[in-house]
């Protein structure tokens, strides 16, 4: 069946707010996902539901049908794998990607797809971290801590960022940490909740609670 770029950006919009369990997700935070109004919200979930990709409730809100979450990973892979190649090999910055893979995503090519996979080595996950689903749907989640809930004297590679807004980007370039980064726990302050790490065993570091919040490793 065929689908609008708006429509696939609605069922990825669903998934992700639903963290790709059966739960309701209210229009309301649809629309402020998407930055639009209520009411065209409400239209697309009444188009989709007829199409048999969402189950729309009214005034409750929708879940996605069975078919609608493969469509939904599927897009999900597209624009996650297309992030990789776009950093990877085109050697944009992390917080330049995001609009760029919009627009990749909505190609329509399985081969073109699994090809891309292939030549990026099958990547676990994107540069902000994100697992990316398998050619099967499937996503394989490895262990990952908070870098808060690092102990002291503690190693851990840098796995992924939860705030993926530019301002945060660019403040972890301008500190040289990066997705792979190997950070390093030197004290923990007491006073102000900061740390003092090392970046690759070489540059020693403070960064504040607020910092260490937004980054996932693992050890």
């Amino acid at each position: 069946m065929k689908r609008t770029h708006a429509e696939e950006n609605y069922l990825k919009a669903i998934y992700m707010l639903s963290e790709g369990k059966e739960r309701l997700v209210a229009t309301t935070a649809m629309a402020e996902f998407l930055h639009t109004r209520a009411a065209s919200i409400t239209d697309m979930m009444q188009k989709l539901h007829h199409k048999g990709l969402v189950v729309y409730r009214k005034y409750q809100g929708v879940t996605l049908t069975e078919t609608g979450k493969q469509s939904a990973i599927k897009i999900l892979r597209k624009h996650l794998l297309w992030e990789v190649f776009l950093v990877e090999k085109l050697k944009f910055g992390w917080n330049e990607i995001h609009e760029v893979a919009e627009q990749l995503e909505h190609i329509d090519s399985d081969i073109l797809i699994d090809r891309l996979d292939h030549f990026l080595g099958s990547p676990y996950c994107n540069p902000h971290g994100i697992v990316i689903p398998n050619a099967d749907g499937k996503i394989v989640t490895k262990p990952r801590l908070l870098m808060t809930d690092v102990a002291e004297g503690t190693s851990g590679i840098v796995s992924a960022i939860k705030d993926d807004s530019v301002a945060f980007l660019q403040y972890l370039g301008k500190r040289n940490i990066y997705l792979g980064a190997k950070m390093t726990v030197i004290e923990k302050i007491k006073f102000d909740e900061s740390m003092d790490i090392t970046i690759d065993n070489q540059h020693k570091i403070n960064i504040s609670r607020k910092i260490t919040d937004n980054i996932l490793i693992t050890l």
